[in-house]
């Protein structure tokens, strides 16, 4: 057997519905609203059915308490996810231009040729 077959990381799904919907303390059928709605995106079987990731069950819990604890209604949910994995890739790219930078003035600096 493949030493790596066992090797999960937290964006593997493997959860069925009824599985993610007691870890996230929702009903499936909420599950499924979120599902329509792209508040989450959950992998899928050969035949369609959902699997979650443990990401998936974090984010549905995060989607939870913004609803129930802070008010805020499923489209400014929607919007917040969207502004945030936003700002998770833009800081992405500036640590990526930081790092370019790094080795421009490095070259620059001692006058190497580009590799």
């Amino acid at each position: 057997m493949d030493a790596n077959f066992f090797d999960l990381s937290d964006e593997t799904p493997v959860y069925v519905i009824s599985v993610a919907a007691q870890l996230s303390g929702l009903h499936p059928q909420t599950l499924r609203q979120y599902d329509r709605l792209g508040l989450v995106s959950p992998g899928r079987t050969a035949g369609r059915g959902r699997l979650y990731s443990t990401r998936d069950i974090i984010l549905l819990r995060e989607v939870q308490r913004l609803s129930q604890e802070e008010g805020i209604n499923l489209a400014g949910i929607k919007r917040i996810l969207e502004l945030e994995t936003e700002n998770l890739r833009q800081r992405d790219e500036l640590s990526r231009l930081r790092g370019e930078l790094t080795m421009i003035r490095a070259l620059i600096r001692y006058q190497l040729p580009p590799a």
